[in-house]
């Protein structure tokens, strides 16, 4: 279970509990936004962590969980924010730079803003001028970063539901734009739609196949 280790020994070194956690949602989707959130927990006020003490990384947690998760995150917590970058934005600048675009606006979302970041993954964000860590699983081990992956993978989630009505063949309320067998195949019979990541290698193939086909 995600401990609250990683934020007290950055609170010792910076002298401030404003220590924010992020994680992002829909990195390896084919369709959709890349989507990160933001929080700061309450590190000084323990009566409001142990509400957030069950808090797991949203992966390990089903989609009703993490929807009660949500609602607790969100009015326990000092501060949160969810920003993302499209799909268009991560065919022009790529999918790393798209991410580290999503993890900057919900940060600008933060207030108080942070004075100190714990990253899951490997990602850094240069442009952001704060101390900050990276940490493989991050989700796993940080509370502050399992709690932003349940804030990234709900927004993500309900926003891909409600491209789901506009673009009903390609069935994203079941796999968010991952993907599945399901989605490639609707992929080949349609083509891909305004969401689509057209730099992705299964939609740069079939594009090419359509270009070649024309």
């Amino acid at each position: 279970m995600p401990s609250l280790e990683y934020e007290r020994a950055a609170q010792l070194e910076c002298h401030s509990p404003l220590i924010a956690g992020l994680d992002e949602a829909g990195r390896g989707a084919l369709a959709g936004p890349v989507t990160a959130g933001a929080v700061i927990l309450p590190l000084d006020q323990p009566e409001k962590l142990l509400e957030l003490a069950d808090i797991n990384d949203s992966k390990q947690l089903s989609a009703v969980k993490r929807k009660e998760y949500f609602s607790l995150i969100a009015n326990q917590v000092l501060t949160w924010g969810v920003g993302s970058a499209s799909a268009a934005e991560i065919d022009t600048h790529g999918i790393l730079p798209a991410t580290r675009l999503a993890m900057a606006r919900a940060l600008e979302k933060l207030s108080p803003p942070p004075v100190y970041l714990l990253i899951d993954g490997r990602l850094r964000l240069k442009t952001i001028n704060l101390p900050q860590q990276s940490i493989i699983r991050g989700d796993t081990l940080s509370l502050s970063i399992a709690a932003a992956s349940i804030l990234a993978k709900v927004t993500r989630d309900r926003e891909m539901i409600a491209h789901a009505q506009t673009f009903p063949a390609f069935g994203f309320e079941r796999h968010k734009g991952y993907g599945t067998a399901v989605h490639r195949d609707a992929i080949k019979t349609h083509g891909p739609c305004e969401i689509h990541r057209r730099t992705f290698a299964p939609l740069k193939q079939q594009l090419l196949i359509a270009k070649a086909n024309s």
